[in-house]
């Protein structure tokens, strides 16, 4: 009796341990392990959502990119998901005159997101995070999620954006301004990517505000960032610490973890999505 209980066990751990084994990764997965994949994850898949654009003179033009996905990665050790390969199709036209940057029109921006989860949905993917490294997507990404509700879908868009300036017991910043490649954002390359990053060379350009602009609040032009940052930087990544860094992934990939947990645990949204769309049909019958 021991032995076939010893037996069970072992049998047991020896399914647990090749269902933990799955790769996350989209790309790596084959076509039945794909589908165990979208099992295992409850149809919660995650699209990483970066840019390539250039990150003052010293981090590498995918940095936005390397560190989501870096994030993501970690945090669906915690909390399984499948993960989207890498996705840089997104809105940075303030940043077209300098070199490397990729800038997509805009309407093959929205159409091309909505033919990438059109085909996560038809892929078994039922919940589909958008979880943002771009500050340059904070208007893109909420409007496309909003978008959703123009054309029925079996699944639905949730986007997500981590603040991670604040938290108790995070490492104390040193610059004033810390926008863009500055304290914060050298610090997590100097975690996910620590080769790509050249410190150096970060005080051989300014990363200070030029403030060319003078216009009363609440009015907003497309050239804000330009007149403020032309180079393209903002702070100074020269202060930057392994610690902060260190920091502010963990937090990352904890957020991102308690972020698929909620999803999957979410049988709300479809639900009222489907009940909007009955009643869409026929709006004069809706209850005023």
């Amino acid at each position: 009796m021991r032995k076939l209980i010893a037996l069970v066990f072992a049998m047991a751990a020896t399914a647990a341990q090749a269902q933990s084994a799955l790769p996350a990764k989209w790309e790596e997965l084959t076509g039945p392990d794909f589908i165990k994949a979208i099992h295992q994850s409850q149809g919660v898949c995650v699209l990483p959502f970066g840019i390539i654009e250039k990150h003052g003179p010293h981090l590498p033009l995918g940095t936005d990119l390397i560190n989501v996905r870096y994030a993501v990665e970690h945090g669906v050790e915690k909390e399984y998901a499948v993960i989207f390969p890498a996705y840089y199709f997104g809105q940075i036209a303030e940043a077209r005159q300098e070199p490397g940057t990729l800038s997509y029109d805009m309407n093959m921006q929205l159409n091309l997101l909505q033919a990438t989860t059109d085909e996560m949905g038809r892929n078994g993917c039922k919940k589909i995070v958008i979880v943002n490294g771009h500050g340059g997507n904070v208007h893109l990404l909420p409007f496309f999620a909003q978008s959703q509700l123009q054309k029925q879908h079996d699944y639905v868009v949730y986007f997500y954006y981590a603040n991670l300036t604040k938290g108790p017991g995070r490492p104390q910043e040193h610059s004033s301004i810390d926008e863009h490649a500055g304290e914060g954002e050298t610090a997590r390359m100097m975690i996910s990517r620590p080769d790509l990053v050249h410190q150096d060379r970060a005080k051989s350009e300014s990363g200070s505000d030029q403030a060319r602009l003078h216009l009363p609040d609440g009015v907003y032009t497309g050239i804000w960032w330009y007149a403020r940052f032309p180079e393209h930087y903002a702070g100074d990544g020269s202060q930057a610490t392994k610690e902060l860094g260190e920091y502010d992934m963990k937090a990352w990939a904890d957020d991102i973890a308690n972020v698929i947990h909620a999803v999957k645990a979410d049988n709300v949204s479809l639900e009222l999505q489907n009940q909007f769309f009955r009643d869409a049909e026929h709006p004069l019958d809706t209850k005023q």
